[in-house]
């Protein structure tokens, strides 16, 4: 039993064939976390009075946005894998290989969302309410893609569920022998983001966390457990300050989210009675809905 559990081997495939085309298994799990937090957003909005696919048409903007962002931030702080004498300018745009940085995923995500909220009519603070906990989710199961590519681990240990890395991969450290084993920090953050979208939604079925306190503490949550996994990883970063970039990110984030939870508390100290900015409710909606604050 103590062989069985000795290590995690690393998977033996990246991607498969499926006719002309080859299906990357990163992209299967970026998606599949798309659909996931998707569904989950416009399963709470309706709940809350919304239109059954709302969060499908917000979604439509916020997702193309997230994906531009996570790249442009993970090209702008691993510049070194792209920028170097015989390097393929095109592996920029190759996002189906890896490299989604979350923290620019989720700046230029919030301004898609945004945009497409306007145009829905929906309040912005209700739509990152509701889509928070499946962004954790997605997040978690982004992580495995990871895992496949055999990338962004941490650093060498010895404990029994070490990761294996084949010494043939570009991300293993010059001068170690075959056979190391590393930190897991791909499942150390899916476990941490999992425990996050049961925490979150525990706390609002009982609290009801609303303008913008949902995403608040989601944001506090994941960076949290980022500063740890960050710091155990070992893959070339930007350095500022003996700092990688993606701590610095993690430490913005939680003053952004303390930020957000001790503005929109002043704000809005009541209950939110609708997720539609007034006067744009559907009409189903409106006939019945009471009067509610204006400001989104």
């Amino acid at each position: 039993m103590n062989q069985i559990f000795a290590s995690i081997p690393s998977p033996s495939i990246s991607a498969f064939n499926l006719g002309p085309f080859v299906v990357h298994i990163y992209a299967l799990f970026i998606l599949l976390g798309i659909v996931l937090a998707i569904w989950l957003a416009n399963r709470r909005l309706t709940k809350r009075g919304g239109e059954s696919g709302v969060a499908i048409d917000i979604a439509l903007w916020a997702v193309p946005f997230g994906i531009v962002g996570g790249r442009i931030f993970h090209v702008l702080t691993h510049l070194g894998d792209y920028f170097y004498a015989g390097s393929d300018p095109s592996a920029i745009f190759r996002v189906w290989e890896g490299g989604l940085a979350i923290y620019g995923a989720i700046l230029f995500g919030l301004l898609g969302a945004w945009i497409g909220a306007r145009i829905a009519g929906v309040r912005f603070w209700s739509f990152v309410d509701a889509v928070a906990p499946g962004v954790l989710l997605a997040q978690a199961l982004g992580r495995w893609g990871n895992y496949f590519n055999q990338e962004l681990f941490g650093t060498p240990t010895t404990l029994p569920w070490g990761l294996e890395i084949e010494q043939s991969n570009p991300a293993y450290p010059l001068g170690l022998p075959a056979g190391v084993l590393f930190h897991p920090t791909f499942l150390y953050e899916s476990i941490w983001s999992v425990a996050g979208v049961i925490i979150l939604l525990s706390l609002d079925k009982k609290f009801e966390l609303r303008w913008g306190k949902m995403f608040a503490l989601y944001i506090a949550f994941y960076s949290v457990g980022r500063i740890w996994t960050e710091s155990l990883r070992i893959d070339p970063s930007e350095v500022i300050l003996g700092l990688r970039t993606n701590i610095w990110s993690a430490l913005a984030g939680i003053v952004a989210a303390v930020v957000i939870w001790q503005v929109q508390s002043r704000r809005h100290p009541g209950l939110e009675t609708s997720i539609y900015v007034a006067g744009k409710e559907p009409k189903s909606a409106s006939e019945s809905a009471i009067k509610v604050d204006s400001e989104a």
